[in-house]
């Protein structure tokens, strides 16, 4: 008996042993930013001109790994990593077309891998910045050696906000959100920001402050509730300096008022709302809900609203201190990413 006992203890110990060194590991290695931490930003020449219209777009890529054809498993779909590189590199391919198509003045990126599993180690950042012959700007929302969950594990992920932009940026910084998540969940998951670019502005001595954000979608509720006050607060803090200010990005939150699609029965992800009420004063949403701006992902896309679930997400917060002329999603109906494009034209008053 005590044969088996040991037989059986063994295998046991070594199994706990290899977990709290793996823990252990994940621990040492967890991504520790600073509240504000500057980002460097490439010399240029071209300040904003007041006088003229300025456009931006937002945009989750979903790492080039959220096609027409998948499903992912955080929503309630199966699949961890898309099926090839190929298929990464072609969405990547219609990504850029339609950022192209776009022809914004910045453009401001969530889910952009650096280097990941998910992926295959393609650095997207790169990739875009190529292809627009744009200078860009990163902030980490996601920086984890290993991430061991499901079966096969997503592994390595260094992903995270891009801001591409030829015009004249002052100063760039990653400012941190608050985190929702606990030891140990929180080694291995999503530590997001705000990214920060100040824009000068010409014969002016004001500044044109952009936020890119993609906010929490996968806790219950409190995590974007305390960071959406974050996010308040920095907008009424740069409007009070006599700025314009602007955050566009994924808010994971459909928009108060904004279109409600059909509604189906399927288990699924579901955003919350934020609201006018969250906002300070001298701000409002700048959203179109002519079109869905993401699907979830429980099951591959069917090309109808009433049986993929669709809401409207992604969008602006815009100051007072600018005039919104046009805003539309550009519709591609989902085909290279689970979010769909949104541009914005702006005049500055």
């Amino acid at each position: 008996m005590k044969k088996l006992l040991k037989i059986l203890t063994i295998p046991l110990l070594l199994v706990l042993l290899a977990i709290v060194s793996f823990v252990s590991y994940l621990t040492v290695n967890e991504y520790r930013p600073l509240p504000i931490e500057s980002i460097p930003a490439a010399p240029s020449a071209q300040k904003v001109d007041a006088t003229k219209p300025l456009s931006l777009a937002t945009y989750n890529i979903g790492y080039g790994g959220l096609d027409e054809t998948t499903d992912f498993f955080m929503d309630g779909g199966k699949n961890v990593q898309p099926e090839s590189k190929q298929r990464v590199e072609q969405n990547m391919a219609e990504i850029t077309h339609t950022m192209k198509e776009a022809d914004a003045d910045v453009y401001l990126l969530q889910e952009v891998d650096r280097r990941a599993k998910r992926s295959y180690e393609i650095n997207q950042e790169a990739y875009f910045q190529k292809q627009l012959q744009m200078n860009s700007l990163f902030a980490y929302n996601f920086k984890v050696a290993y991430v061991p969950i499901p079966l096969p594990p997503i592994g390595r992920v260094e992903s995270g906000l891009t801001t591409l932009t030829n015009l004249s940026v002052t100063h760039a910084q990653r400012v941190d959100l608050p985190n929702p998540f606990k030891w140990p969940v929180r080694i291995a998951n999503l530590n997001r920001a705000l990214l920060e670019t100040r824009l000068p502005i010409a014969n002016s001595d004001k500044e044109l402050v952009i936020f890119n954000l993609h906010l929490e979608a996968y806790d219950n509720g409190k995590g974007k509730i305390a960071q959406s006050k974050k996010l308040a607060d920095v907008l009424a803090e740069e409007y009070a300096k006599g700025n314009y200010v602007i955050a566009g990005g994924d808010f994971n939150q459909a928009f108060e008022g904004s279109h409600i699609f059909p509604t189906n029965e399927q288990d699924g992800w579901a955003p919350g709302t934020i609201s006018e009420k969250e906002l300070p004063a001298h701000f409002s949403f700048a959203f179109d809900d002519t079109y869905p701006t993401v699907r979830v992902l429980n099951a591959p896309y069917t090309g109808d609203y009433h049986t993929s679930q669709v809401h409207v997400i992604d969008g602006f917060i815009v100051s007072d201190n600018l005039t919104v002329e046009e805003i539309h999603v550009l519709d591609k109906d989902f085909k290279a990413s689970d979010h769909q494009l949104v541009k914005i034209n702006l005049r500055f008053l």
